[in-house]
């Protein structure tokens, strides 16, 4: 498949990004996952007290798995089932962590970026792995985290969420900042390496992919 027209997208789309402090209360904070079923994508998102982590809403979608994976252009694959996932939300969220990237991405635009341009929302990318920029490994702790470094801009953090185990790389989607992340993706941590709202939108979005094979 040709990605020149998803290239020109993301190239248009990044000047819409806006990075700044959020000043809003976060009361309700969200996770998008997406798993794969047989010719569906399922997308979920579950909405969590904040910063309790209590959880308040689950909502799951499908929808045609028409774009394949394509290192660098997640968004255009996935953001049509997580739309459906926000439609049905009776309790839309102040802040969403999306497993994928935020403005760490090759042209600014990861799914968290795109998503949060869409919906107009606060977004935050969290990634189990690399995709961009350069950084040093930060200490084995938690709380431990390195600035991701692209020509010489901040644009995210490789953050540890528990001790002794592989960081995350976060990065602003919308409507934040690099400060923003490391305090909400730390705060949405219990005893796991993932951020509650996104280990839940993963166990919801897996048990509906096995029921739709």
């Amino acid at each position: 498949m040709r990605t020149d027209h998803f290239r020109l997208q993301q190239y248009r789309l990044a000047h819409k990004v806006k990075l700044e402090k959020l000043t809003q209360p976060v009361h309700a904070i969200a996770g998008v996952d997406v798993a794969i079923s047989s010719r569906k994508l399922i997308g979920c998102i579950c909405v969590c007290t904040f910063p309790d982590m209590e959880l308040l809403e689950t909502a799951c979608a499908h929808a045609p798995n028409c774009v394949p994976y394509i290192p660098g252009f997640l968004s255009f694959r996935e953001i049509p089932a997580i739309l459906q996932c926000y439609k049905k939300l009776k309790r839309k969220p102040d802040l969403i962590l999306v497993d994928g990237q935020g403005i760490a991405h090759p042209r600014g635009l990861g799914l968290a970026t795109h998503l949060g341009i869409i919906l107009k929302t606060p977004t935050i990318g969290c990634a189990k792995s690399h995709l961009f920029g350069e950084y040093q490994l930060p200490d084995v702790r938690k709380g431990s985290c390195a600035y991701l470094v692209a020509r010489t801009k901040k644009i995210g953090l490789v953050l540890r969420t528990r001790n002794d185990v592989n960081p995350l790389f976060v990065s602003p989607g919308h409507l934040v900042d690099v400060d923003d992340c490391r305090e909400y993706v730390l705060a949405s941590v219990t005893k796991y390496r993932i951020p509650n709202p996104l280990r839940y939108a993963h166990q919801f979005a897996g048990e509906a992919a096995r029921k739709n094979r």
